[in-house]
């Protein structure tokens, strides 16, 4: 019996678009990689040739460059020893059963005993895959299906055999679970596994209703997309994305393996003007363009492809429409009131979900051991913001059935078992799900996972507010939460605040703690910028002023309180999100964290003390520098003073962060640019976000003593300002900044240098630069190129460079 496996180094074997996807997830958790493929006859190195174009794609498949730097290549040929000390291998390479076994037979002569093997297969069934090799093999054998790109697709499908051994399975779903952020799904051996399976029939569905109902691409997408609870995609942009030419092979594996009966042969059809597409090239965003193109000629106009006028043809393309159906906006009603709003849109919706929903319901046990794991990998893999099974009970288990009977469809098993009922219900404060046995079960969440959603189905909030709600999470930790449209802030969240600090007091009561977090796509967006432009509207100068003033007050009382305070960031913090997390204690963030002071975007500069922390943060990095600097030189392992700043250091990096509005794309980023601090945390998988944070939060506040504010800050003053004006003046020369930039810029510059009274040999205070930060972006909000930026971004989401 093999030891317990502890997973401390990984190889992958295929350099393609997915294997070294896979690698570079691996080495984003920080674990070294072996990446290998085969030698071609020209001796091109393809597994490094693969790592420089990860370095140079967009969206990045690297959270750092650096993590580049633990990717070993080489080939099968030369490198394959590299493999020796390897704890799991997995293989990436053509989905073809001959290739796979040689692989495996290479794989055999170099592996040490106890490692791991697994696939990236959804095609080919596990036990054909061992089938040439002993035992051994086969109990160190799992297919570990990832999905494209790696990085950002939270799914890992899991499939095991009978002879797979438990510690294996073991390592695998914890190091793909907590290390690389992967929901793990078991799957059953079956097929296109669970995502594949239904994903490909909605997706063939979709195109199939639309061509038989005379809908448009542009309509299609319309309603199947955020009124429904899909991303914005929809269909059809989807397929593009993923690729057009992708789709047949999909189609071809599927008629291969699926039962004779089974409804996705009668859903298919295999349509001419796809093939036609395929053949001139039109294969999606990764080709000439696929069902919406952007015409060069015509100044970039976005065309769209008309399906329903037979054999392809470039002449086919038009001027995409932006169809606003009524039953689009039906979406806040929910899923039934969009499906049967009686227009075209919603009939042609009802007929993709009536399909895809039955196959769902019919699909389960044989995919999946229960509906919960089909939920969690259509959540996970295609992004639905509920699975199939969820909305059914939108819709009403009874009145679906009622309506397939109506409609002249067969009532799935699972379907009527539950029949009035729901596939889901609350019970005890907790999550149950209907079992195919008939009875409920509860919904058992991973150790180390804490999840918001699931405090809230047990408890009440301490407080809240109409943008904001406070929780106690136990062990005497209580979560801040924000609820506003994109989490933005105003005075209500400072309200909540305020709350929270009363309540936790001097942190030795009931309670000793704070944690920022919420479970929204955005960790917040920053300042409500729509209610700052109501009152920029109406001239309430005092109320604009006091926003900001009170902003600083309550991001200072959390940066000094007498309890620690952690902040869990996931998604996107910018502005004034951002600033939240620079006052914090400590940051625990989810590796996909994008956060930034980007308020010269639309005119301003961070308030809420932003300009401050940074010039902070950049003085405290310059004096670690020199440190280790003196360190390396002297040998000394203790310095005994602390080395001095330079006048223009922390300034010019701050300048550089806060004027470019640089945004991290990454936690790993965050903490190259400065916006987090090296001590702070990454958490990989967002289901245990909130418990890092808590666990945190908890050993923070053993012997927990606030900061001593900052009584000194020594900066440029004039002559700083001066000379970052004169950068400005020439980026403005260059054409690289715009007028207006010029003029958000000059008031920074006098943030950033301390004012006009600032000297390197007169220091100044936090509340100086509080009160500048104020000053300066009053000035703004009173300027029409201001009011122009906001309400541009209001309009459209997107700058402008006024």
């Amino acid at each position: 019996m093999a030891q317990q496996v502890n997973i401390k180094k990984v190889g992958v074997i295929g350099s393609g678009v997915m294997g070294s996807g896979i690698a570079a997830q691996i080495a984003n958790a920080g674990v070294p990689v072996v990446l290998l493929d085969i030698k071609p006859a020209d001796g091109t190195p393809l597994a490094a040739r693969a790592v420089e174009r990860l370095l140079k794609a967009d969206p990045a498949p690297f959270m750092s460059p650096k993590s580049a730097r633990l990717i070993t290549t080489g080939n099968l040929e030369d490198d394959l020893g590299l493999l020796s000390d390897c704890d799991w291998i997995i293989e990436v390479v053509l989905e073809d059963i001959k290739v796979k076994h040689a692989t495996y037979a290479k794989i055999e002569t170099v592996r040490k005993p106890g490692s791991i093997v697994s696939s990236n297969t959804s095609t080919i069934p596990l036990h054909n895959l061992v089938a040439p090799f002993g035992d051994q093999m086969a109990a160190d054998f799992l297919i570990t299906h990832f999905f494209n790109p790696p990085r950002y697709m939270r799914l890992l499908e899991m499939v095991v055999g009978d002879k797979t051994r438990k510690d294996a399975i073991e390592a695998v779903q914890s190091f793909c679970d907590v290390q690389l952020g992967k929901g793990v799904v078991y799957c059953h051996d079956t097929p296109g596994f669970i995502a594949n399976r239904l994903g490909v029939f909605w997706l063939t569905a979709s195109i199939r209703h639309a061509v038989d109902q005379k809908i448009s691409v542009e309509l299609a997408d319309a309603i199947m997309s955020k009124p429904v609870g899909i991303p914005k995609t929809g269909v059809f942009g989807l397929i593009d994305l993923v690729g057009i030419d992708l789709m047949p092979h999909l189609a071809e594996s599927l008629l291969a393996t699926l039962p004779a009966e089974d409804e996705y042969r009668k859903i298919f059809k295999d349509y001419d003007f796809i093939r036609g597409m395929i053949t001139a090239g039109y294969t999606g965003r990764k080709g000439k363009g696929g069902f919406y193109r952007l015409n060069l000629a015509a100044g970039k106009q976005k065309e769209a492809y008309d399906i329903n006028a037979g054999a392809f043809s470039d002449a086919h393309y038009k001027k995409a429409e932006k169809p606003k159906p009524a039953s689009a906006d039906l979406g806040k009603q929910g899923l039934k009131a969009v499906l049967t709003a009686g227009d075209e849109a919603a009939d042609y919706a009802w007929s993709v979900f009536r399909d895809t929903l039955w196959y769902a319901a019919s699909l389960v046990p044989e995919i999946a051991d229960d509906i919960a794991a089909v939920d969690e990998a259509m959540r996970l893999g295609y992004n639905w913001k509920k699975g199939p099974f969820e909305m059914i009970d939108d819709l009403g288990a009874d009145w679906f059935a009622e309506r397939l009977q109506a409609e002249g469809k067969t009532v799935p098993l699972l379907l009527q078992k539950v029949g009035k009922g729901s596939f889901y219900k609350i019970e005890d404060g907790a999550l149950h799900y209907f079992g195919t046995d008939g009875t409920y079960h509860r919904v058992v969440r991973p150790q180390g996972v804490l999840l918001l959603r699931d405090i809230k189905l047990a408890n009440k909030p301490l407080y809240k507010t109409s943008s904001a709600a406070l929780w106690d999470i136990g062990d005497g930790v209580v979560c801040v939460e924000f609820t506003g449209k994109m989490n933005a802030i105003d005075e209500q969240v400072f309200d909540v605040y305020h709350h929270a600090i009363k309540l936790i007091g001097d942190g030795k009561g009931s309670y000793k703690a704070m944690v920022i977090y919420n479970e929204g796509s955005a960790f917040s967006a920053g300042a409500n910028l729509g209610l700052a432009m109501f009152a920029m509207n109406i001239a309430l100068w005092p109320q604009i002023e006091e926003l900001i003033s009170g902003g600083q007050r309550v991001y200072r009382a959390l940066k000094y309180a007498p309890f620690p305070v952690v902040a869990a960031p996931s998604g996107l913090a910018l502005g004034g999100g951002c600033e939240i997390l620079l006052h914090a204690d400590h940051v625990q963030a989810h590796a996909e964290t994008y956060c930034g002071l980007v308020e010269v975007g639309v005119g301003l500069i961070p308030g809420w003390g932003g300009c401050k922390e940074m010039i902070l943060r950049y003085q405290e990095r310059e004096r670690a520098a020199s440190k280790k600097a003196i360190k390396a030189v002297t040998g000394q392992e203790k310095i005994w003073f602390s080395p001095a700043n330079t006048p223009m250091g922390a300034v010019r990096q701050a300048f550089e962060t806060i004027g470019t509005a640089k945004v991290a794309k990454s936690a790993l980023e965050a903490k190259d640019i400065g916006y987090f601090r090296e001590s702070d945390g990454v958490t990989m998988n967002r289901d245990r976000l909130l418990f890092d944070a808590k666990q945190k939060a908890v050993a923070l506040a053993q012997d927990y003593k606030a900061p001593e504010p900052v009584k000194e800050i020594r900066l440029p003053g004039p002559s700083g300002k001066y000379a970052l004006d004169m950068a400005v003046s020439d980026l403005r020369k260059s054409g690289k900044a715009s007028p207006y930039d010029v003029t958000v810029c000059n008031l920074l510059t006098t943030v950033l240098s301390g004012g006009e009274k600032a000297d390197w040999t007169a220091p100044v205070s936090e509340d100086d630069i509080l009160k500048l930060e104020v000053r300066e972006f009053l000035k703004l909000v009173r300027n029409e190129g201001t009011m122009a930026r906001i309400e541009h971004m209001l309009e459209t989401g997107k700058p402008l460079r006024n």
